[in-house]
């Protein structure tokens, strides 16, 4: 008989996060976005294999694009496999398309993926209209992380 409740080690969808853009950069607000994929592109997200650390969107002819997103070739594919950074198309309602254009064109905006989610089985960006932080902000945000964990440490060694 199987066991209820499914296997502890099964593969299921990832979600995959662009760690250092939240540390480099402050969102100042955040969209949803669908992708445009080839097969063997989803096979690999679903398997969680991309990295978002060099990647950027852009707006071109009207349209949002996902420029330097790094999916890994699916192993278990034949000869026809994907480019591992050819650029994507974002898809996204025109109103929301046109509020980014205008608001990137302010000095000191970028607009950032965030993440690579599945939702109603369908890969999602996240992208942030995101401002650079300033060195003395990213030191500030350890120092006070450092804190944060020494108080942790200390609390935890007296109970």
């Amino acid at each position: 008989m199987a066991k209820k409740g499914g296997a502890k080690d099964s593969v299921g969808p990832k979600s995959i996060q662009n760690r250092r853009a939240r540390f480099d950069y402050e969102f100042v607000q955040t969209f949803e976005a669908g992708l445009v994929l080839v097969g063997t592109e989803v096979k690999s997200l679903y398997l969680g294999r991309a990295n978002l650390t060099d990647a950027y969107c852009q707006l071109r002819n009207g349209e949002l694009w996902l420029f330097n997103a790094d999916v890994e070739p699916y192993t278990h594919a034949t000869h026809f496999q994907h480019e591992r950074r050819r650029d994507r198309k974002l898809l996204m309602h025109r109103k929301e398309i046109d509020l980014l254009q205008r608001r990137s064109l302010e000095k000191g905006l970028a607009i950032i993926p965030v993440a690579l989610y599945f939702k109603n089985g369908r890969v999602k960006a996240e992208i942030a209209l995101a401002r650079g932080k300033s060195q003395y902000d990213k030191r500030a945000k350890i120092a006070k992380d450092e804190a944060r964990k020494e108080v942790e440490r200390a609390r935890n060694i007296r109970d």
